[in-house]
C-alpha cells in the first residue's frame, strides 16, 4: 500500500518536471542551490549512517531539463497543458493505470535510488533498526547543513511544507492580478457545477488535484484497517498524509475517465489564469527548494 505525503505544491511541480538517477559522490558543493544543499545533505547522512553502523549511498536526485511540452506547461500554455490532461488529467489516478510512465513502478529494477536495494536486502528487525538510525541522521544532517532545530525526520517535512505555504500564500494571494483571474476561474467552475470554497489563486491552483487526491485517499483508507476512514482536516501547518489503494490499471481507468473530464474542464476555466499563475508559483517555489535543499 503506498503512501503519499508530498505537498501539492510540490506534487504539481514533480508531475510537470520529472527527475530520477542518482549518484555516489559525497563531496559536498559549496553552492547555495537545491542541488547543492542537497548534495551537502547527503553527504552528511551518509558520515552519520557510517559512525552508525549502516550502509547508505549519498544519493542526489539530478534535476533534469524538462522536455519542451514540461516547460511549456510549466509556463501555462493552454495546448501543452490541454495534451497532458487529456491523458494524465491531474496526474492522480494516471498513477495507477500508467504506473511506469508516472515513475509509480514498485520494481527495484527501475528504482534509481540505490539505498532502496540496500534496505531491501534486511530483515524486519535490521529494517527497523536502519530506519531509526537513518531518520536521527536526517534530523542531524538537516540541523547541520541547514541551520534548524528539528527534533524528528518528520519535522523537516513539516518545516518544508510550512515554508512553501507561507511563501506561496504571502506572495502569490495578495497579486491583485492574480486574484482577479482567480476569481473569474471560480466563477467560470461554479457555472459547470464544480464546488468551489476559497477562491483565492493559491487555493484554484490546488483545487483539482486536491479534489482527486481525496479521491484517491478515500479509495486507499477504504482498504486499509490502521487508519481512519476520513482524513483528518487540512492544515497549514503539517503536511497533509494521502494513502494510496492498491488498483489494477483497468480497476482505475474509470475514475481517471472521470478525473480528466474534471481536469479539461479546470484548464478551460483557468486558461488566463494558469499563465499568469504558475510562472510566478515556480520562482516561489524554487527558493523554498533552495532553502531545503530539495
Amino acid at each position: 500500500m503506498m503512501r503519499k505525503t508530498l505537498p501539492v505544491a510540490l506534487l504539481a511541480l514533480a508531475v510537470l518536471c520529472g527527475c530520477g538517477g542518482a549518484t555516489e559522490s559525497a563531496a559536498p558543493s559549496a553552492g547555495s542551490t537545491a542541488e547543492g544543499k542537497e548534495v551537502q545533505l547527503e553527504a552528511a547522512k551518509a558520515d552519520c549512517m557510517k559512525q552508525k553502523g549502516f550502509k547508505y549511498v549519498a544519493y542526489v536526485t539530478p534535476h533534469k531539463p524538462g522536455t519542451e511540452d514540461d516547460k511549456s506547461r510549466m509556463r501555462g500554455n493552454y495546448p501543452a497543458m490541454k495534451k497532458y490532461r487529456e491523458k494524465y488529467g491531474f496526474g492522480v489516478f494516471a498513477q495507477h493505470v500508467y504506473p511506469k510512465e508516472m515513475g509509480s513502478t514498485t520494481s527495484l529494477d527501475n528504482e534509481p535510488n540505490p539505498n532502496m536495494k540496500i534496505q531491501s536486502a534486511l530483515s524486519k528487525a535490521q529494517m527497523q533498526a536502519y530506519r531509526k538510525a537513518l531518520d536521527a541522521c536526517q534530523v542531524s544532517a538537516a540541523n547541520k547543513v541547514l541551520g534548524l532545530k528539528l527534533k524528528s525526520a518528520e519535522d523537516f517535512y513539516d518545516a518544508q511544507f510550512k515554508a512553501s505555504v507561507r511563501a506561496r500564500k504571502g506572495k502569490l494571494n495578495t497579486d491583485p492580478e492574480l486574484v482577479e483571474l482567480a476569481t473569474a476561474m471560480a466563477t467560470c467552475l461554479k457555472g459547470k457545477g464544480y464546488a468551489v470554497g476559497d477562491t483565492a489563486p493559491v487555493a484554484m491552483a490546488e483545487l483539482g488535484q486536491k479534489t482527486w487526491l481525496g479521491n484517491e485517499d478515500k479509495l486507499g483508507r477504504e482498504q486499509m484497517d490502521d487508519v481512519p476512514d476520513v482524513a483528518p482536516p487540512a492544515t497549514d501547518d503539517k503536511m497533509p498524509m494521502y494513502y494510496a489503494p492498491t488498483l489494477t490499471p483497468e480497476q482505475a481507468k474509470p475514475y481517471l475517465a472521470k478525473e480528466i473530464r474534471a481536469a479539461l474542464d479546470d484548464l478551460e476555466c483557468g486558461k488566463d489564469f494558469y499563465p499568469a499563475f504558475l510562472p510566478k508559483e515556480q520562482a516561489v517555489q524554487g527558493q523554498v527548494s533552495a532553502q531545503f535543499g530539495m
